[in-house]
Parts: C-alpha cells; structure tokens; sequence
C-alpha cells in the first residue's frame, strides 16, 4: 500500500517539477476518481504554470464523452473503470490540450460498486508520444485514503517515466 503522507507527496511534487522542466515537457491531467486532487498536488509546486497546462474533471461517463470524447463504444464495452477508458482519457487531454505528456486516472473511491467493480479499483494511465502505460491497483481504505493514494501512484507512474530512458 502507498503511503500518502505530506513528506512524501512533497518530495513527488519536487522531483516531478525538476525532471519536467530540465526536460522541457507539457502535462495535462484527466482526473476522475481524484476530482481534481492530482491537479491539485501538481500545482502546489511554485511555479508549476511552466510546465503544467490544465486539468479536466471527467467526474461522470457523459463527461468523459462530452469532454474528452472518450467513445461511447469504449465505456460500454469495458467501463468507465478500465484501462482502456484510462488510456483514451490519457491521450485525449495530452491532444486536446497540445501537451507532451497526459496523464490519466479513473475508478472507484466508494463507498459502492460501480460496474460491478469493487471500491478501490482504479486505473492510471500515462501517454507520451506514442507510448502509452497504463497501471491498475486496487487500493484500500476510505474514501478521502484511496483518493490520496491513487494521486500519490499517478505521481509515482509520472515520475518513473520521466526518469526513465524512454522520455
């Protein structure tokens, strides 16, 4: 389990905001289950605005579509709740925000299923040039503890990218 302390998160937010300016890069987020809290920590950073460009909360499965233009056919083939919904929220905002690199994350921070999917399931997916990664978890706790927790992995799945050789 990751562990959401303050400490942590800071030392995420700084190592991100380092590696994405040194290598010159673009972020646009597509938030669901976070509901703008991954934004939220990415911008607690001063002077962020260099390389962060905009969030956009997909809350509902007509937000993704309206907003983002995830395909109807993707939702209701495999659900708001999957990595191929993650993945199509990913490059959506990085195309239509004009970034170098978006990242994504979707599921279910409870206290119900959704699709018949369990409270904690989520997906995180990240797409750079024509790489895409995607990551699924199933974190545990309450509700305000999964949110943390899936800010907390998306930042980890940003920051790994960027330091490795392939960005």
């Amino acid at each position: 389990m990751i562990n959401p302390g303050f400490k942590w998160i800071m030392v995420l937010e700084q190592e991100i905001a380092k590696l994405l300016k040194k290598k010159n890069l673009s972020l646009a987020v597509a938030e669901s289950c976070t509901g703008g809290l991954l934004s939220h920590i990415i911008t607690n950073v001063v002077g962020s605005s260099a390389y962060f460009d905009s969030s956009v909360v997909c809350y509902s499965k007509k937000s993704k579509i309206k907003l983002l233009g995830v395909p109807e056919q993707v939702i209701d083939t495999f659900g708001t709740v999957s990595a191929e919904c993650a993945i199509t929220m990913a490059k959506a905002v990085k195309r239509l925000r004009g970034t170098k690199i978006g990242l994504a994350v979707t599921g279910i921070a409870g206290p119900d299923l959704i699709e018949n999917k369990p409270v904690g399931m989520v997906y995180i997916a990240l797409s750079y040039g024509r790489k895409n990664y995607v990551e699924r978890y199933r974190f545990k706790g309450k509700r305000e503890e999964i949110k943390k927790q899936v800010a907390v992995a998306a930042l980890k799945l940003l920051l790994n990218t960027l330091g490795s050789a392939t960005i």
